[in-house]
Formats: structure tokens, C-alpha cells, sequence
């Protein structure tokens, strides 16, 4: 099933976000809350993160992630804006409608909250309606594979009074198309927020969602609550089974079904952008695009230091892609004394990177800058120390790529024979991510044993950083002789 392809779905995600693995996406509608006082705060950061998401969302290449959107607006009266229209391909026709939402004025006289929840539970009642009428009736009904609707509403007024509000205008009414009701409270100057960012879920009726969802007035927060829409919305099945040995005789390993995650929209779905490193698979991927003839070399790519960032307040979740080795130039056409000066120079970096438990943040910078054209927009990259004279160059992702992802900590202890049953299940990894030195024989073992304790990231534990030596940490006495230990 979730290796099916598809003529639509890109290469990269073949394995498993493909096609199939989209096509429960409901069809999204949301309906905004514009009236005054506090559209005035809140409508230059709603429409420009609806904005820079729907750009986003008409970009993407491969499976559909949001097959239908509708947009209305509730002012002085109910609107429809934009009545349900396929995403993909019609972002002229969305930018309109954005700005047609921008257009509505944030000044005049105050509705009661009362009149203004009645409007919203009847823009509920009616995007449903469309719903029906667009799959029974459109032409294009059978390219549509959602069969059901998930309605967002965002709100300045106090979350719980609207979705009380809802709650009691639609008990009765035919809801069979809704899968989730979200309402989105966003804190303004006039109606603080006790707790940002926070999800109350209650049950409106059977195989409905109704959540609140409470967010700071600020472009970035909006994104992630849109954002939200492009992850895998099915829930059909599980994604994954991690299989454990099994802790007695049997053949039959533990089966631990999980499913999977997206944290980031990868690069190659986004046409066009070869300034965003869309491929990372060779050294060659990473060079500048420019022309040039036969017998050239391409020009070196060029990397400006934007930040220093502390090794342990960097998230795996946000690199991507196949790492570089970064050494001192041996270019031939350089003179020995400049050759000298650079590696004195790199040799410096290094020290001082590993010493204090750095990293770079690095910028592309490109070859012509123009203030006309371009989309403004550039790959980045973390540059890693390691004990030996070399960096690790991974690229990060940029903040418009980032897909929302909770991940709460738990405040309870796993039961206790689930705890036995992983704890006999006895792993041993076999095969190290990386040839271990030619200087170190100690360290040329086939088996890999548990990562150093000073090591907090597992992608790191080959580089992590030593005072005084350049060479690889030799395993520990505990770490050789701890055969029962377990790497997952």
C-alpha cells in the first residue's frame, strides 16, 4: 500500500509519503472571524500567513495535500469568498481572495457575540452544504478522493464561548461530512491569552473532532496551525512495525506499530528553486547553478556565517539530507604560503568550534544578487566539528518548510510489562554508519557499540567533541563488554 507509485508523486517520496498515503485529505475550509475591534490587530498576520501558506501549498509537487479549499468571512454579515476550488494550480485565483479578506475593514461598530457566533455556526452549516453539492454535482467529483470536510475557525473572542456556542447551534444538525471542527483563538491587545498554543478537544458528535486551539497574533504561529493541513491526515492504517526479538523461544518478534511523521516540506517539491538546495546526494548537487561552458570549473559556492549556535540547542529533526566532509583546500593553482595561511586558518576554525561546542549557521550567498527578480529565498546549512581536522556540512531546513509537530513529554511510567517485554528483547547493532579510522585500530571493530554517555545526539556520536586529541575516542571497557546493551 504505501509503496504504490504514482505519475504525479516525486521520486523522493516513493518509500512512503506517496500518493496512496495522501488520499484521505479532507477538504479544508476556514472561515474567519472579521470583526471589529480586533480584526484591525489581527488582519495584516492572518492574511499574510495565509498568504505564504497558500504559496507554499500551490508549489508543492507530488500527491495533492489539501484537494479542496473554501474561505469565508464573517463581518458585518456572512461571506463566502471562495467557494471550494482545487489548490493546486490556482494560486492567482487564491491570492485574490486573500486579498479581498485584507479589504474587509477593521473599524466600524461592534457586533454581540451572540449574533456573531450565530453567523459562524450557519458559515459551518453552509460550507457543508457546498461540500455535498461540489462532490454530487462537479464534473471533476472523481479526481476528488476526499469524502469528507475539516472546518477551522479563527477567532479573537474567547475560544470556549464559541465552540459552546457551536456545540449547542449544530447538535442537531447533519454533520455526516465533518471530520474535525477546530476553532482557533488568536490573543490580541484586548483579549489576553492564559495559555498559548494549547488544544482543548471535546466530542460534538459521533466521528467528529471539535478542538480549541489557542495562538499568539504573529505570522509564524498562524503558519503552523495552516501548516498543519499538508501532513497525512488518514489514520487508515499503521505506517511502521518495529520488530523486537522476541524474549522467549518463539519465532514471532514484538511487533511495535507506529506511524510516521513529516517534520519538514523536503526542498525537491518545490519547483524551480535551485538556491534552496533541492538535491544533496553528491558534492556536485551542492555547487552553484550557473552556466558555464565545457571546460570550465563552476565557480566555488560560497557560504556566509549568519549565526553561532550551541551544539546541544540543535534539533536533529530539522537537517536533512547527506552530510559533506569539509577539509582544507589542496587546489593546486594556490601558492604554498597561501595554502599555508588557509589551512592555518581552518585548523583555528575547527579548534575553536570543538573547544567551546559550537556550530555555524550558514547562508548561501548567491552569485548576483537582484532586486527584481529571485524568490528571495536560500538554502542554509549547519557546519559540525569533529575531533579530527574536518567539519560535517549538513543542510538545515528553513523556517518556512517546518511542519508543526507536538511532541509532549510523558509524565508517567511505561507499565511495567511492557518494560519487561523490551527489556529481555536483547539488540545489538551490526553494522557501523561509518568506516571506523585507519589510524585508530582499536576502534575497527564490525560492532558498534552504545554512543558515548556525553553524547546527546545519536547523528553526532562519531563527532562528539574531545579536549586535546584529534583523533576518535576509543570505546570504553563498559561500552565493549556491555553485550546485552540495546541501540534503537
Amino acid at each position: 500500500k504505501y509503496q504504490e507509485n504514482n505519475s504525479s508523486s516525486s521520486n523522493s517520496g516513493n518509500f512512503v509519503f506517496c500518493s496512496s498515503s495522501f488520499r484521505r485529505q479532507p477538504a479544508r475550509v476556514l472561515i474567519v472571524e472579521a470583526l471589529p475591534p480586533c480584526w484591525s490587530e489581527t488582519c495584516t498576520v492572518l492574511c499574510d500567513a495565509l498568504d505564504n501558506f497558500l504559496s507554499l501549498a500551490c508549489s508543492l509537487d507530488g500527491p495533492c495535500r489539501i484537494p479542496l479549499f473554501s474561505l469565508y468571512a464573517i463581518s458585518r454579515q456572512q461571506e463566502c469568498l471562495l467557494p471550494f476550488v482545487q489548490v493546486r494550480g490556482n494560486l492567482a485565483r487564491l491570492h485574490s481572495c486573500v486579498e479581498e479578506l485584507r479589504s474587509i475593514p477593521g473599524e466600524g461598530c461592534v457586533r454581540g457575540a451572540a449574533r456573531g457566533g450565530e453567523l459562524l455556526r450557519q458559515a459551518v452549516l453552509d460550507s457543508l452544504q457546498q461540500f455535498k453539492q461540489y462532490i454530487r454535482h462537479t464534473s471533476t467529483g472523481n479526481q476528488v478522493n476526499s469524502n469528507n470536510t475539516s472546518v477551522t475557525v479563527v477567532t479573537s473572542q474567547p475560544g470556549k464561548g464559541i465552540v459552546h456556542h457551536l456545540e449547542t447551534g449544530l447538535k442537531d444538525a447533519d454533520l455526516v461530512p465533518l471530520k474535525r471542527l477546530l476553532v482557533v483563538q488568536i490573543g490580541t491587545s484586548s483579549s489576553a491569552l492564559e495559555t498559548p498554543t494549547v488544544m482543548d478537544s471535546c466530542c460534538l458528535m459521533l466521528g467528529t473532532e471539535v478542538d480549541l486551539q489557542r495562538v499568539e497574533n504573529s505570522v509564524a504561529a498562524m503558519e503552523t496551525v495552516l501548516k498543519a493541513w499538508l501532513q497525512e491526515q488518514g489514520g487508515d492504517r499503521e505506517h511502521l512495525h518495529l520488530l523486537l526479538p522476541s524474549p522467549t523461544d518463539s519465532l514471532i518478534p514484538v511487533c511495535v506499530k507506529c506511524d510516521m511523521q513529516e517534520r519538514l516540506i523536503s526542498p525537491a517539491l518545490l519547483p524551480l528553486t535551485p538556491n534552496l538546495g533541492v538535491k544533496t546526494e553528491s558534492a556536485l548537487d551542492f555547487l552553484p547553478v550557473t552556466k558555464v561552458s565545457a571546460n570550465q570549473s563552476p565557480a566555488p559556492q560560497r557560504l556566509k556565517v549568519i549565526k553561532v549556535l550551541h551544539a546541544d540547542g540543535v534539533c536533529e529533526s530539522v537537517l536533512y539530507g547527506l552530510p559533506l566532509v569539509i577539509r582544507p583546500t589542496t587546489c593546486w593553482q594556490l601558492d604554498w604560503d597561501e595554502m599555508e595561511a588557509n589551512h592555518n586558518l581552518f585548523h583555528a576554525l575547527c579548534h575553536i568550534l570543538r573547544s567551546r561546542d559550537l556550530f555555524l549557521l550558514l547562508q548561501v550567498e548567491p552569485a548576483q544578487r537582484s532586486t527584481a527578480g529571485g524568490s528571495g529565498v536560500y538554502s542554509h546549512y549547519v557546519l559540525q566539528p569533529s575531533p579530527s581536522l574536518s567539519l560535517l556540512l549538513k543542510p538545515v531546513v528553513s523556517r518556512e518548510l517546518l511542519l508543526p509537530c507536538s511532541l509532549p513529554i510523558s509524565t508517567q511510567d511505561p507499565a511495567p510489562d511492557a518494560v519487561q517485554t523490551v527489556q529481555v528483547s536483547k539488540v545489538r547493532a551490526t553494522v557501523a554508519p561509518m568506516p571506523s579510522s585507519s589510524s585508530h585500530p582499536s576502534s575497527s571493530s564490525s560492532s558498534l557499540g552504545p554512543p558515548p554517555a556525553k553524547a546527546s545526539r545519536p547523528a553526532l556520536t562519531l563527532l562528539s567533541s574531545s579536549s586535546g586529541s584529534r583523533r576518535a575516542p576509543a570505546p570504553s571497557r563498559h561500552e565493549e563488554d556491555d553485550d546485552d546493551s540495546m541501540v534503537l
